[in-house]
Formats: structure tokens, C-alpha cells, sequence
């Protein structure tokens, strides 16, 4: 099965860097990555130029959209209508894959379902020298849980036997790390680009996805990312899009009116 991963970014060309060098180093390469760059500057063309120049394999395509303010779930929207696989993974671009991401996600889809990955925080000091997961890494995470310095160290240990959870609920919906069928999110027609600002256009997206039928799968030990250590997004419009997440809620309705099929 061909995967496409889609790889969000606003201008952090040192952690996209990380990140498309990690899925460029998996057990199982991704049929293609598509950078959905949410207006960065031009440095961000240049490094993405520079990484499909040089990725022979897995085509790196950039999917640019003029800067206006966080519009993450429209310029996802565009980078859907580009990828040709038929699994979709989304994945923030300071989330870098441990090199069984692609393996693991392709092992744990299965139709019916989402899958909702899981991730380990990077604190601050360590997030600029880290690179892609090696053994000399796992190790200072394992001593930063032990300072008390992140809580979530667990997810490190790649324990492919353990059972699967499937489940209905929000709580834990993160799109920096989830699996898609392309056919199911074109079925309830994407992610909502009312959505503007940080915050709940993926659990509005999860809401749609439990309407048309489908459960979510989790696994605590495998398909893990590292996510870098980044200051808090600005929370301005919470209440506004804790509200549209409120009315999806209420409506049980399955498409919203504002994704893929009215993307220019």
C-alpha cells in the first residue's frame, strides 16, 4: 500500500530538516512526502529544493500557501489533493519519526479506523542537537524522565506485541501524528478550514471521521515521533474553535462545508 506523509511547517527549516531526513532513513520508505508549508519564507523553499534534489526514491513535494496567520487545516487540505497514496499520514514538521514510523503506521492501519500515534516530548535544550533516534539519544531521554524533565518516556520502547486500542473518544487526538485512509477523509470532506488559529480542527476532524463510522486505533509503543521543544502557539481563537468543535459535536453530521471540495 502506497503512503503519502504530509509534513506541516512554518518557517522551522532546521526541524523540517530533522523530520524529512527521518522519514527519508525508515525501515520502509513513504511513497512520497508533501510539505504543507503554511506561508513560510523562502529559506523553507530553498532547504525543500535542496531535499528533493537529493531524495532519488521518495519524491519531496512542497505545497506553498501565502502567509495569513495559522491556517493549518487549509493548507493540509491542499496537500491531500496532492498526494497519490492510498494511506495518508500527517506529522508536524518538529516531529521527528523513529525509524519504524512508516513500518508501524502500515501495520496498524486497517479500514474502518484512524490511527492516532503517539509522541515524546523533546525538552528545550535537548531539541537542538537532536537528530534522528539512535541508541545514544535513547539514552539522555531516558535520563531526562528520570530528572523529571518529561513524563511520556515510555513510548521510546518498540513493543510491537502489545495489544491495540480502539476506542471513540477525543481525548488525545493530535494530527502531528496520524493515519488516514485517503478514501475516508475525502468522505467526510477533509479538514475544516474554519478553522483558523491553533487548536481542535483535528478533533473537529476525528468527530466527522466517528460519525461516518469509523473507530480510532492507538498503540502505546509503536508509529512514535520525537517532538521538538517549541514556545506555546498563540490561543487567541480557542473559544472560537472550542465552539465550531461544540457545534460539530451537536450536528452528528459526517461533512463539514469548508474542506477539500471548496479548496481554490
Amino acid at each position: 500500500m502506497k503512503i503519502s506523509v504530509i509534513v506541516t511547517t512554518y518557517n522551522r527549516p532546521d526541524t523540517l530538516k530533522k523530520v524529512v531526513q527521518g522519514l527519508l532513513s525508515q525501515t520502509k520508505s513513504p511513497h512520497e512526502i508533501i510539505i504543507a508549508d503554511d506561508g513560510s519564507s523562502r529559506e523553507t523553499q530553498h532547504l525543500i529544493n535542496e531535499l528533493a534534489a537529493s531524495s532519488v526514491l521518495c519524491p519531496v513535494i512542497h505545497v506553498w500557501q501565502e502567509d495569513k496567520g495559522f491556517r493549518a487545516a487549509r493548507i493540509r487540505n491542499l496537500a491531500i489533493k496532492k498526494t497519490t497514496g492510498k494511506y495518508i499520514i500527517t506529522l508536524d514538521g518538529d516531529c521527528i519519526p523513529e525509524r519504524h514510523f512508516i513500518e508501524d503506521h502500515l501495520k496498524l492501519s486497517k479500514e474502518g479506523f484512524f490511527f492516532q500515534g503517539k509522541r515524546v516530548l523533546v525538552e528545550k535544550n535537548f531539541s537542538k542537537s537532536f537528530v534522528f533516534q539512535n541508541t545514544k539519544e535513547k539514552i539522555r531521554l531516558i535520563l531526562q524522565a528520570i530528572r523529571g524533565e518529561i513524563s511520556n518516556i515510555h513510548h521510546i520502547v518498540r513493543i510491537p506485541f502489545f495489544p491495540i486500542s480502539e476506542t471513540k473518544k477525543l481525548s488525545g487526538i493530535k494530527s502531528c501524528n496520524m493515519g488516514f485512509f485517503k478514501k475516508d477523509l475525502y468522505a467526510v470532506n477533509g479538514f475544516n478550514k474554519d478553522f483558523i488559529g491553533w487548536g481542535r480542527e483535528d478533533s473537529e476532524l476525528a468527530v466527522r471521521l466517528y460519525n461516518l463510522g469509523l473507530k480510532r486505533r492507538g498503540h502505546p509503543f509503536m508509529a512514535i515521533c520525537f517532538h521538538l521543544w517549541h514556545g506555546e502557539n498563540d490561543r487567541t481563537r480557542m473559544k472560537i474553535n472550542d465552539k465550531l468543535l461544540q457545534e460539530q459535536i451537536d450536528s452528528k453530521a459526517i461533512a463539514c462545508k469548508n474542506g477539500i471540495s471548496k479548496q481554490e
